[in-house]
């Protein structure tokens, strides 16, 4: 066979981190991710031991949960407006003043961590979110102009990677520090140290012009968002995978936010447990993620998806059966990771949570990589905005889902099931292309033995 027939070889997509095209990018996004979540698990730590008093008539679990929907509030009223302005004008000059911004506002955070007031604190989570909710159309639509598009799905891989660690670390190091002595100092220059060295690294992004800077921008939040949501849904391809992307984050919420009554009245476990849930849930995605890029050898392809979907399936309903009888013998002292990994069968819930994880990073990135790639370039944050839009509702929705199910007397293993049976049909519709391709050749294959 000629050299001309011959399938180019592809490239490590740990090479990108050697290239000034992509390692700006990529360390601007991990220093903001990391740093967003050090400061909200410090203030909801700090929140809950020691300044809820000072907010008279409102208890600690409502204020809690109040700093995650504070957060999260931006992403519904401002991702349309986001996804207008990283059309309109260059995405790198865009990074750099919402990184400018996140120093600013951390310079506020450790205002507000001195004088220990819940008010500004909440004040400051929020404009994080509106600067979470600024960032991410810039950060998803740089990717496709900075890289080939035989790279994206390693770029994307490792993004994804990196951002579920430093979501677990951050996680970690904020609630550990911050009620230490002299805590909330450290916790203060820690942000804004972070948020300065973001803005360092995204002075480096290298510059690229704008994509459509004849837009005109629609100040109506509401009318906007139903126009970019709508703009999705005429390219079917695109909008089976904002679903998939949007479903990601149901499932993977669901999981995250059960995991602390899973580890007690399940596992029955100690804090440690549920520290070790999420460590395996983080690093099961980027195995996943990355596992992409070996698999489809950089080609932006779907073919993977329902084989992470099944995967998700499987083994949901397998921890459903491994730990539904638990429920029933959870009882007495809690227990640390070394007793509950010294019981052979606890190895199997280790390993079907590390399953659904592996299988949620195979099944996510290549939707990321389909959306940026086959958006045409003048409106593709908008449609970055859009799924973040969708995300949003997904991840409220992973609440509601969790206490629509409680109340009708579902469990916790019983919540894991009813995620893994409704796997199925979202994911029939998302891969509906390749499935359809797979029955048909599976058929004609069939056909010629008969």
């Amino acid at each position: 066979m000629s050299d001309a027939t011959t399938e180019p070889k592809h490239h490590s997509q740990f090479r990108l981190l050697t290239s000034p095209r992509f390692l700006p990018l990529f360390i601007t996004q991990a220093l903001g991710a990391f740093n967003d979540n050090v400061f909200k698990n410090a203030v909801v730590i700090l929140i809950t031991y020691s300044a809820a008093n000072s907010l008279h008539g409102i208890d600690t679990q409502t204020l809690v949960a109040l700093a995650g929907g504070i957060f999260i509030l931006p992403f519904f009223l401002l991702s349309a407006t986001a996804g207008q302005f990283a059309d309109k004008l260059p995405k790198p000059d865009l990074v750099r003043k919402v990184k400018l911004m996140e120093v600013v506002i951390m310079i506020a955070a450790a205002i507000g961590f001195a004088i220990e007031s819940p008010v500004m604190l909440l004040t400051v989570l929020f404009f994080l979110g509106v600067q979470a909710t600024l960032f991410g159309p810039l950060k998803y639509g740089l990717l496709p102009e900075l890289l080939k598009e035989d790279e994206l799905i390693g770029g994307n891989a490792l993004i994804e990677t990196a951002t579920f660690l430093v979501i677990l670390i951050g996680t970690i190091i904020g609630g550990l520090i911050v009620m230490k002595t002299h805590g909330l100092a450290i916790i203060s220059l820690l942000c804004i140290g972070l948020a300065v060295l973001g803005w360092i690294t995204a002075r480096a992004i290298p510059d690229q012009p704008a994509a459509s800077p004849d837009i005109k921008i629609n100040w109506n939040i509401f009318s906007e968002s139903l126009r970019i949501i709508e703009l999705g849904y005429r390219d079917l391809p695109i909008f089976r995978s904002i679903v998939g992307i949007s479903w990601f984050w149901l499932v993977g919420s669901v999981f995250i936010i059960l995991f602390p009554v899973f580890a007690r009245d399940v596992l029955n476990g100690n804090e440690q447990i549920v520290a070790m849930l999420l460590s395996i849930f983080s690093i099961g995605i980027g195995i996943g993620a990355l596992l992409c890029d070996k698999l489809l050898k950089g080609k932006v392809r779907d073919y993977y998806v329902p084989v992470g979907a099944l995967g998700i399936t499987l083994f949901s309903v397998d921890l459903f059966f491994i730990s539904h009888p638990m429920l029933a013998t959870a009882k007495g002292d809690f227990i640390g990771v070394m007793a509950f990994l010294q019981a052979g069968e606890n190895w199997r819930i280790v390993g079907d949570l590390f399953g659904i994880a592996v299988c949620g990073g195979l099944y996510c990135v290549p939707l990321y990589a389909i959306l940026q790639a086959r958006s045409e370039p003048e409106y593709r944050a908008r449609l970055i905005a859009s799924n973040n839009i969708l995300n949003a509702f997904a991840m409220v929705g992973a609440s509601g889902l969790i206490f629509w199910l409680t109340s009708r007397g579902a469990t916790v293993p019983g919540i894991f099931l009813a995620i893994g049976l409704l796997n199925i049909p979202i994911t029939l519709y998302v891969s509906f292309v390749v499935i359809s391709a797979a029955v048909k050749r599976m058929a004609k294959k069939l056909g010629s033995f008969s």
